[in-house]
C-alpha cells in the first residue's frame, strides 16, 4: 500500500533498512560517537518484530512460576506453595546467551467444571498454539501423572519443539527420578531445580536450540493471503451480527443471550473484490482470572485470535457508557501491536443527548487511541457498513508505513530546532538522529544526548502522526542515550 522497504525476504539483516541506508546510518552513528555494536543492538531490538515465544506449561504446583523467575532473572511471577496461584496468562522478556525471547507463564486450575485434567489441557492447548517452543515442566519427585500424559498428547498433536524440564531435582539422588521421565517420549528430561538454579543453564541451551531466531509470521501469508480481521468486544455488543451483515448472510449464530460465541469463528468474505478473513471472537467479560469454565477459555482463545490478526476491529455498544472492560480490550489490541479500527455499534438507537455524552466519553476514555479510524454502524440495519472496509484499509496502510531514514532525520532536525527538549538539571538533551527500524506496527529508535522525558516522547509521536500519517496503528519509540561523546550509549 505504501512505497516502503520490507525486511521479509530482502536478504539483508538490518531490520527494515536497506544496505545503502544502513551504511549511511552507521556512518552517522559513528560521527556522533556511538559504539557500532550498541547501535546494531538497538536496531535489532527495534526492528526484530515479535520476539520468539516460549510457553512454560505443566499441571498445577510443579514450579512453573519459580522456573519463569529463574529464566528472567528476577522475582516477577507470583510463587506460593499451593496450586492455582497463577491464573492470568503473563509474559516476560528474557535473555540467554545474547538471545532475547518472550516467556509466557501459564497456570493450571483445579476449580473448574470441566475437571482438573481438562482444564490443564485447555490451558496448555492455548499456550502451545501461540508459542514457538514449549518447556513442559514435570515434578520429578512425583513422576509422570495421567494429567501429564494428557498434556503430552497435546504437545505431540501441536508439533511444536518441546524441552522437557524435570523440576525439583535438588541433588544427585533426584537425578534417577528425572531419568524415569524418558518414558514420556519427549526426549531427554533436563534435571532442574528452579528454586536453586541447578541445571537451568543446560535447559536454556536446549531452549535456544528449539526456538527460531525469529517467529513465523502469524498473520497473512507470504503469497498475499487474505488479511485477518479480528472482531473483538464485550459480550452481546454485536460482533456476530456485524459479521453476518458484512457477509450478507447468517454465517454465525446470533442470540440475545450474551456469550453465544465460544470459539473464534473464521469466515472468508469477499468485499469490494477483495477476500478478507473475518474472525468472530467470544466476548471478553471481565478480568480473565475472575472467569470460570467455558468463559475463561473463550477469553483465552479470543486473545490468541488477536495475536494472529492484522487488524482488531473493536466493537463498542454506543448505547451504553464506555466501560473499564472496553478500555481493557483496547489495551489488549494495542499491546498486541495490531492495527485498530473502532466501530460504535447500535448507532441508530441513539438520541441527541446520548450522542453528545458519547462524544465526551470518547475524548476522555479512549484518548489512547485517538489515532484509530472510527465508524458508526448498525449491525442490525446495516447502516454505514460500507465504511468499515475503507477504515480497515486505512489502518493497515498506517500499520505498514515506513519513513526513509533521510526523511525522518530531516523531520527530527526541524523538531529539535523548533521545539527543543526542556532543560532539566542544567542539561538540555536533544535527539541526535534516528531511524524507523520496523513496521507492523511502526517501530522507531532514536539516539539522543540525554534522557528524553515521556512527555517529550509523546510529543514526538504526535508530530510523527501529523507529518507521516500512521492512522490506525500504535507506534513504538525506543531511545538510546549517549551521555558523553565517545562513551557507550545507554538505553
Amino acid at each position: 500500500m505504501n512505497d516502503q522497504i520490507h525486511s521479509e525476504g530482502s536478504g539483508h539483516e538490518h531490520g527494515e533498512l536497506g544496505d545503502a541506508e544502513y551504511a549511511e546510518f552507521m556512518e552517522l552513528a559513528a560521527q556522533e560517537g556511538f559504539d557500532p555494536e550498541e547501535v546494531e543492538g538497538a536496531l535489532d531490538e527495534a526492528g526484530h518484530g515479535p520476539l520468539p515465544v516460549l510457553a512454560v506449561v505443566g499441571r498445577p504446583n510443579v514450579g512453573k512460576s519459580t522456573l519463569v523467575n529463574r529464566i528472567i532473572g528476577r522475582r516477577e511471577a507470583v510463587v506460593q506453595d499451593k496450586p492455582g496461584v497463577t491464573r492470568d496468562r503473563v509474559s516476560y522478556e528474557a535473555e540467554w546467551a545474547g538471545r532475547r525471547f518472550k516467556v509466557v507463564d501459564t497456570g493450571g486450575w483445579e476449580q473448574d467444571v470441566l475437571g482438573l485434567d481438562a482444564s490443564v489441557a485447555a490451558q496448555a492447548e492455548y499456550a502451545i498454539e501461540t508459542a514457538d517452543a514449549v518447556v513442559f515442566v514435570v515434578d520429578s519427585t512425583v513422576g509422570a501423572t495421567d494429567t501429564d500424559e494428557a498434556v503430552v498428547k497435546l504437545l505431540r498433536r501441536a508439533g511444536k519443539p518441546v524441552v522437557l524440564c524435570a523440576n525439583k531435582v535438588d541433588g544427585q539422588s533426584g537425578e534417577a527420578d528425572a531419568t524415569a521421565l524418558w518414558s514420556l517420549g519427549l526426549g531427554e528430561p533436563y534435571p532442574v531445580s528452579s528454586l536453586h538454579g541447578r541445571g537451568t543453564g543446560d535447559m536454556l541451551d536446549a531452549v535456544l536450540e528449539a526456538l527460531p531466531e525469529a517467529p513465523a509470521q502469524k498473520f497473512g501469508t507470504a503469497l498475499g493471503g487474505p488479511r485477518r480481521i479480528a472482531l473483538i468486544g464485550r459480550p452481546n455488543v454485536g460482533k456476530s451480527s456485524l459479521l453476518n451483515k458484512v457477509a450478507g448472510e447468517d454465517r454465525v449464530v446470533v442470540n440475545e443471550l450474551a456469550g453465544t460465541t465460544r470459539d473464534p469463528v473464521d469466515e472468508l468474505i469477499n468485499l469490494g473484490g477483495i477476500t478478507w478473513k473475518f474472525i468472530d471472537t467470544a466476548g471478553i467479560r471481565r478480568r480473565v482470572h475472575l472467569q470460570e469454565g467455558a468463559d475463561y477459555y473463550a477469553s483465552l482463545r479470543t486473545a490468541a485470535a488477536v495475536e494472529k490478526a492484522e487488524v482488531a476491529v473493536i466493537l463498542i455498544d454506543s448505547s451504553e457508557s464506555i466501560s473499564v472492560q472496553d478500555q481493557r480490550i483496547v489495551t489488549m489490541a494495542v499491546e498486541a501491536g495490531r492495527a485498530v479500527v473502532v466501530a460504535f455499534n447500535k448507532w441508530d438507537t441513539l438520541d441527541e443527548e446520548r450522542r453528545y455524552y458519547l462524544e465526551r466519553e470518547i475524548e476522555t476514555e479512549l484518548a489512547q487511541i485517538a489515532w484509530a479510524p472510527r465508524v458508526n454502524v448498525s449491525a442490525v440495519t446495516g447502516r454505514h457498513m460500507e465504511k468499515l472496509v475503507p477504515a480497515i484499509e486505512t489502518a493497515i496502510e498506517g500499520w505498514e508505513t515506513r519513513v526513509p531514514t533521510g526523511r525522518l532525520n530531516a523531520f527530527l532536525g526541524e523538531i529539535v530546532a523548533a521545539h527543543p527538549h526542556p532543560v532539566r538539571g542544567g542539561k538540555q538533551p536533544r535527539i541526535l538522529f534516528g531511524t524507523q527500524a520496523g513496521t507492523k506496527p511502526p517501530r522507531f529508535v532514536l539516539f539522543a544526548s540525554g534522557f528524553l522525558e515521556h512527555g517529550y516522547r509523546r510529543f514526538i509521536e504526535r508530530r510523527l502522526r501529523e507529518e507521516f500519517g500512521f492512522e490506525g496503528t500504535p507506534i513504538h519509540i525506543s531511545v538510546r542515550v549517549r551521555e558523553k561523546r565517545g562513551r557507550n550509549p545507554k538505553k
